[in-house]
This record gives C-alpha cells, sequence and structure tokens, in this order.
C-alpha cells in the first residue's frame, strides 16, 4: 500500500510542469547578463527567493545608470516609461548628485539619500562654517564713478567666502562624497556683483560645521573630481587647481591646507559675439566637465552655440573636445578617444566614464544633458522639452535615440549610478 502511495506521488510530481524557480542558478546568472538595466534586474529579483539569491549573490557587471528628475521621477536606461522608488522622499532634490546618492536641501544646509538602499549622510548648515583664520572679516574699498558725484563699494582685494556667505540664497553647484571621511562641495553666489564665483568647502560626513579658508579668492568653478586619491578642481578659464586636505589639529576634522594650480589652460578661448549680414548674431557658451576614464583625468570642452535674438541668448547645437591631463608636463593633451572600450555619461551634478561593451554598446559616445547651474543660467531653450543627446566622437554628430522626455523647468536632471 505504502509503495502504491509513493508511486503515485512520484506520478503526480512528474505531471506537474517545471517550475522557473528550479532553474538552475548559473542559468539564472547567465539570464542576468543580459539585463544591463537595473529595473529589470529589481523585476528579476522579484520573482522568487531562488532568483532573488541569485541576483544578490551574481557577480555582474555594473547595471546602465539611472537618470533622476527633482520631481520624484526615474527612467532607467534604455526605458522611456518613468518609475517612481516605492518608498517616499525622492522629490525635491537640488542641482547636485553624487554616485548613488542625491543632494537634498534642509534648513540652509542640505542632507545626502540614497534612493535605492534609503540610507542618508546629513551635512551641516551653511551657517555654520569655521574659518580659516577664524578672525577673518570681510573687506570692501569704494571706488568712485566716473563722471559722478558717487562711490560703489567693491570687494577688497577679491570676492572670498566673506563676501559671498552673505547671499540670500548659496546654490551647491557640487558636492562630491569623496570617502566615508571627506566631503567637498563648492557653494556659489546669488550677489549680482559676485558673478558666478564659488568657493570650495569641505566636512566630515556627520559633523556639525563646514571648513572654509576665508581669505582665499572665489574662482568660477565649473567641476571637481576625486582623482587618484586627491580632490581636484576645474576653473572656468581651464586651469586644473589641486586642493589638499588635511586635518585640523584640535578636531581630526578635514581642512583645506593649500589649492595649487597643477595646469594652467588655454587663454585663447573666448566667446565672441558674431553678427551676419542679416543681422543675426551668434555666440558660443563654453561648459567644462572633469571625469576619470581608465586611470586618466579628463577634461571635456563642450561647446554650446547661440542664437542672440534681441536680449535672449537661445542655446542651439552642442560640439565637443576632450583633453586628457599631462599631470608630469602640466598641460593638457587633445585626445580623440575617450579610453579603451569607454564611454561617458556627462553631467554638471554627475559624471561617469564605464565600459561599453558590457552593455553591447559602441564606445566613444558622450551621453549628455542640458544641464544648467543654477547660478549660471546663461542662456534658453527653444523648445519646451528635453531629452538625453548622445555625441559621437569618431562622426562629430549629436543623436536624442533614448524616448525619454521631460519639460526644460525640471531642467536639473541628474545621473545616478547604482553600483558608485
Amino acid at each position: 500500500m505504502a509503495e502504491d502511495e509513493a508511486t503515485a506521488a512520484r506520478a503526480r510530481q512528474q505531471r506537474q510542469p517545471p517550475s522557473w524557480a528550479d532553474i538552475p542558478r548559473d542559468l539564472a546568472v547567465q539570464v542576468l547578463r543580459f539585463l544591463p538595466a537595473q529595473v529589470d534586474r529589481a523585476c528579476f529579483a522579484a520573482v522568487c527567493p531562488q532568483w532573488r539569491a541569485a541576483a544578490r549573490n551574481a557577480l555582474l557587471p555594473a547595471p546602465l545608470p539611472l537618470l533622476a528628475l527633482p520631481d520624484g521621477a526615474f527612467y532607467c536606461l534604455p526605458y522611456g516609461k518613468p518609475f517612481r522608488f516605492p518608498r517616499a522622499g525622492c522629490a525635491g532634490y537640488k542641482t547636485a548628485a553624487c554616485g548613488r546618492w542625491l543632494v537634498f536641501p534642509h534648513d540652509d544646509g542640505c542632507f545626502l539619500v540614497d534612493p535605492f538602499a534609503g540610507a542618508t549622510v546629513t551635512l551641516p548648515a551653511l551657517s555654520r562654517v569655521r574659518l580659516r583664520p577664524p578672525n577673518a572679516v570681510a573687506s570692501y574699498v569704494n571706488v568712485g564713478i566716473a563722471g559722478r558725484n558717487a562711490h560703489v563699494s567693491m570687494f577688497y582685494p577679491h570676492a572670498t567666502w566673506m563676501h559671498i556667505k552673505t547671499s540670500n540664497k548659496m546654490p551647491i553647484n557640487k558636492l562630491l562624497l569623496c570617502s566615508q571621511n571627506l566631503v567637498a562641495p563648492f557653494i556659489g553666489s546669488s550677489l549680482a556683483n559676485a558673478g558666478r564665483n564659488s568657493q570650495i568647502l569641505v566636512c566630515q560626513p556627520g559633523a556639525s560645521s563646514w571648513s572654509v579658508r576665508a581669505y582665499d579668492k572665489c574662482k568660477l568653478f565649473e567641476d571637481m573630481a576625486f582623482y587618484r586619491g586627491k580632490l581636484y578642481a576645474l576653473a572656468h578659464d581651464e586651469n586644473l587647481l589641486v586642493v589638499n586636505i588635511s586635518q585640523d589639529p584640535n578636531t581630526g576634522d578635514p581642512q583645506i591646507s593649500q589649492i595649487g594650480q597643477v595646469i594652467k589652460g588655454d587663454p585663447t578661448w573666448s566667446s565672441v559675439l558674431i553678427t551676419d549680414d542679416d543681422d543675426t548674431s551668434t555666440t558660443d557658451k563654453k561648459k567644462l566637465y572633469l571625469v576619470e576614464s581608465c586611470g586618466v583625468l579628463l577634461m571635456v570642452r563642450r561647446k554650446v552655440c547661440c542664437r542672440v535674438v534681441g536680449k535672449t541668448v537661445v542655446a542651439g547645437q552642442n560640439e565637443f573636445e576632450v583633453f586628457k591631463a599631462d599631470l608630469e608636463n602640466s598641460r593638457w593633451v587633445n585626445v580623440t578617444t575617450l579610453g579603451v572600450d569607454q564611454m561617458v555619461f556627462l553631467g554638471r551634478p554627475c559624471s561617469k566614464a564605464v565600459s561599453a561593451s558590457q552593455y553591447g554598446m559602441p564606445n566613444d559616445q558622450i551621453f549628455f544633458l542640458d544641464d544648467v547651474m543654477e547660478n549660471n543660467k546663461e542662456y534658453s531653450y527653444e523648445e519646451e522639452t528635453t531629452s538625453v543627446s548622445v555625441y559621437d566622437m569618431r562622426s562629430a554628430e549629436v543623436s536624442s535615440p533614448l524616448p525619454m522626455a521631460w519639460k526644460h523647468e525640471m531642467i536639473s536632471a541628474t545621473w545616478l549610478f547604482p553600483w558608485d
């Protein structure tokens, strides 16, 4: 009798269709390797505990980056349909992001959020800054206006943190989470007479205050990168600066000991207004980015060709040049490739070079956004919506192959890199 029941049970088992959960784990990993999108991998892991374990333990190439919008919507390349993370709190980030972290405002400071894990990092308020030297004050000089019996107060001897910190609005134009012990943003100014000047601050994650060299000259910083254990900053004049970090002898907190120039930029590049015979004017606007690729620090120079309509500057096509930092000879060297098997996702808040072949994509492509610093809106756009554009370094052509689109009013879109 027992033998008959066992035989019947085996027969029923043989008649049952095989379960997807029973596929060998090595086969599940092979399937995962054909899923470069983060959202596809998440769906795979949600099927059953066996597949979730395979996804968690598999050694996979990094997924494609995500695109985050300030309203809390995300796009997962290469798909054009937005999605939202199940946990709340992903809307309202500022124009800064770093790797997998979004930067959110809080009082007069900010905090970081990892939308993938839900982790947060608290940063000090911008009103809590340790000055070096601690007794620093802002200095001004009165300058007479030619032909008028009047004077204007000017920064002296140049704009410093002591001048721009009085601004009601200080945008975080860039923020780097360099390590567990170092965060470095550069902070802009909304003061009309300060222009686009910014200053670099540093702190330790979770600290109660920032540190700043109070009398250092503010600069038109374009980007920063943490490269080979050192912090580098790129100015609008294409000067590359190294920011040397030391420790406060009393608190052990990071502080800037010195900022030195390691590469002098090209002084010949300038934005010139050209008027054609039909009274149409054109001008070029320059944007600069720093990104590491194959162990080399690259400067990407982006030229935005603009039309001038009355007092309005309207953006047109984009052109790119790439230079590598030759630190031994203190110069920029023009290059025609991003590196072996590399493509770059370029953005004002965050940029990164990744392997192209792991996604079955061609190399030497630059994926870029219509990104604008909060205190540097130099031009407007004809189109109501924008998207991801791609520059091919081999053909020098720009295309928009991806289906996602969003309004220019949410122009602070940023790349997010889940593996970073």
